[in-house]
C-alpha cells in the first residue's frame, strides 16, 4: 500500500512538472500573446510506445511540446493496461485530499474496448459521475478519446478510455493541468486573453514553426484552454491545445494514429 501511494505521488509530481515543460515561441513549442513569455524549461520526453523513441507529430517531425515521460501514454500499452497508474484507480478519491480528484478516475471492468460504441458506454459511465454527457468519441491506435459536455452542451473536459480494460480518466495534458473547472487547478480563474481566432492562429504558427505541413482545425473552447484537431487535406490526424490565458501550445503526443470518430 505504501509503495502504491508512492507511485501515485510520483505520478502527480510528474504531472505538475509537465504543466510547465512546454517551451517558448520558436524554441520548444509554445507561443504567448499579451506579454513576454517566461524562459522555457527543458522538456523531458520519454518513449510513447514500448520500444518507441521521441514522440512525433503525424507527418514524422519531432514534437517537443507535451511531456510524456513517467505517467503518459505508456500506461495504455497492451501489456500493463492501467496498472502503471497503480491499478484499481490511483487517481481515485482522496488522492490529494481534494474532493474533485475522486472524480478523475473510473476503474476498468476488465473488458477490452474495441469499438466506438463500447468506448462511449465506458465514457458515459464516467461522465455520469461528473454530471456531464458524452459528445464526440475518437478512436486512436493507443486509446479512445472522449469529449465531455455539460447538460446544456458546453465543452467541459476531455477523457481517455483505456482499450485494454475499459478504465477511464481525465485526459492527461491540458485537461488535467489547464482546465479550470475539472482539472488539477479547478477553481482558478486566470484571465482568458486568447480568443478562439487567436488560438487557431497560434496553433497554426506552432505547426509552421516546427516544419509541419498540418493545418489547425476549429478551436473547441474548454474552461481555460482550447483544443483543436490537426488536419491534413481536410482529414483529422491528431490534436493540440492552446492555453486561453498565455497562449502556450501542448501537442497531444499520446494518442497514436487516428482511426475514426463518432459524433453524438
Amino acid at each position: 500500500m505504501i509503495r502504491r501511494h508512492a507511485r501515485v505521488a510520483a505520478a502527480a509530481a510528474l504531472a505538475l512538472a509537465g504543466a510547465v515543460a512546454i517551451g517558448g515561441c520558436g524554441g520548444n513549442g509554445s507561443t504567448s500573446i499579451g506579454g513576454p513569455a517566461s524562459p522555457p524549461p527543458a522538456v523531458s520526453v520519454g518513449p510513447t510506445v514500448p520500444g518507441g523513441g521521441t514522440p512525433t507529430v503525424p507527418d514524422g517531425t519531432p514534437s517537443p511540446a507535451g511531456p510524456t515521460s513517467g505517467w503518459g501514454p505508456d500506461m495504455w500499452n497492451g501489456n500493463s493496461g492501467s496498472s502503471m497508474m497503480g491499478g484499481g484507480g490511483s487517481w481515485g478519491p482522496g488522492m490529494m485530499g481534494n474532493g474533485m480528484m475522486g472524480n478523475w478516475w473510473l476503474p476498468g471492468n476488465g473488458t477490452r474496448v474495441q469499438t466506438l460504441d463500447q468506448a462511449r458506454q465506458r465514457a458515459t459511465a464516467f461522465a455520469d459521475r461528473l454530471g456531464l454527457r458524452v459528445g464526440e468519441i475518437m478512436q486512436f491506435s493507443r486509446n479512445f478519446y472522449a469529449e465531455l459536455r455539460t447538460a446544456d452542451g458546453h465543452p467541459a473536459t476531455e477523457a481517455l478510455v483505456n482499450p485494454t480494460d475499459g478504465a477511464v480518466q481525465i485526459e492527461y495534458g491540458p485537461a488535467m493541468m489547464w482546465n479550470t473547472d475539472y482539472g488539477m487547478h479547478y477553481g482558478s480563474r486566470s484571465q482568458a486573453r486568447i480568443s478562439a481566432t487567436q488560438a487557431r492562429s497560434i496553433a497554426q504558427q506552432w505547426l509552421r514553426d516546427h516544419g509541419n505541413t498540418l493545418t489547425a482545425g476549429d478551436p473547441e473552447p474548454y474552461p481555460g484552454y482550447y483544443t483543436l484537431h490537426t488536419m491534413r487535406d481536410g482529414k483529422i490526424t491528431g490534436m493540440l491545445s492552446v492555453n486561453a490565458s498565455n497562449g502556450q501550445v501542448w501537442y497531444h503526443t499520446w494518442h497514436g494514429t487516428y482511426i475514426a470518430t463518432s459524433q453524438r
